[in-house]
């Protein structure tokens, strides 16, 4: 069954589409993650332009988080004090980064820094994702108790000024790293359509030493306004958010991942970061290759300029 897409001006099989949200959001229950860093990619590789499927993919991931913000709400799992910095950050972010997309579409140049940007991130998180798991399994196997950092074991950052008590994660820090995570989240996450979910929840870890039981709603929270933010500003400037592409793909999203979430549980931690890590490597590896290879139609008819659509 095929339904017209109006932004992305092409048609493509509803039952695809659906499919496609479902198995991102599958991983998503699965590995805990938005999924937006995989479901855009994954519209790319499928034909959508660069710029609508960054655009569209911002509403699924809003839609995706909003439950589960919702859910570590009611559970007290939020730092609202924090979640606040992050969100102010994060919306400043968004906005600097819709506006290098706008100047990159108008130049011509939006697809290849698409491109890169997703082979340098996710190799780069793939890489260091997939050793420190490898790690944990081997010491594992080896009997080796490795005991973790705690809450309030410091490092560096927490030496900086301009420092603020945060009640609910029990730290009394700077707020400038809280600041540059979130303004560097929400910078990418307009312009590379991911929520970045799996890469706030570990620089708040070890980098903050957020605790465990407020980070991942904290995290949620950030992503749900910041994303939420961004899809207002992709429709208003850049006008590049496809309604129905979105509306599909939280169909098949909504689905996926609570058999995510079920399929989750019988997998240990260490398998689960294995897991993603090679799927996050295999999408750079992906991205790698379209740079280098030769496109299949080598000639294309695209209008630039302030003018262009």
């Amino acid at each position: 069954m095929q339904i017209y897409l109006p932004i992305a001006e092409l048609s493509m099989n509803l039952f695809f589409l659906v499919g496609i949200g479902g198995a991102v959001g599958f991983l998503s229950g699965l590995f805990g993650v938005g999924g937006g860093f995989l479901l855009t990619p994954l519209l790319i590789f499928s034909g959508v332009p660069a710029s609508v499927a960054v655009a569209s993919v911002t509403g699924q991931v809003v839609a995706a988080s909003t439950s589960g913000a919702l859910t570590y709400y009611r559970r007290g799992g939020i730092d609202l004090h924090l979640a606040l910095y992050l969100v102010l950050s994060g919306i400043l972010g968004a906005f600097g980064g819709v506006a290098t997309f706008s100047v990159l579409r108008a130049a011509g140049q939006l697809d290849l820094v698409i491109s890169v940007g997703f082979l340098v991130l996710l190799g780069f998180v793939g890489v260091l994702m997939l050793v420190e798991s490898a790690r944990a399994i081997i010491k594992q196997r080896a009997g080796i108790v490795v005991r973790e950092r705690l809450p309030n074991q410091h490092n560096w950052i927490h030496g900086l000024p301009l420092r603020i008590r945060f009640k609910k994660s029990k730290l009394y820090i700077s707020v400038l790293p809280v600041l540059v995570i979130g303004l560097v989240i929400g910078f990418l996450g307009s312009l590379l359509g991911i929520g970045g979910g799996f890469i706030m929840v570990p620089a708040l870890v070890y980098l903050l030493r957020v605790p465990g039981n407020v980070v991942i709603g904290t995290s949620l929270l950030q992503v749900v306004a910041m994303m939420a933010a961004t899809t207002i500003l992709h429709a208003v400037q850049s006008q590049s958010v496809d309604i129905m592409l979105a509306f599909c793909l939280m169909v098949g999203g909504v689905a996926g991942a609570q058999f995510g979430a079920s399929a989750g549980r019988h997998l240990r931690g260490e398998q689960l970061r294995g897991l993603l890590a090679l799927l996050v490597l295999a999408v750079a590896i992906r991205f790698g290759l379209s740079l280098v290879l030769s496109p299949g139609d080598t000639f294309s008819m695209t209008v630039f300029g302030p003018g262009a659509n």
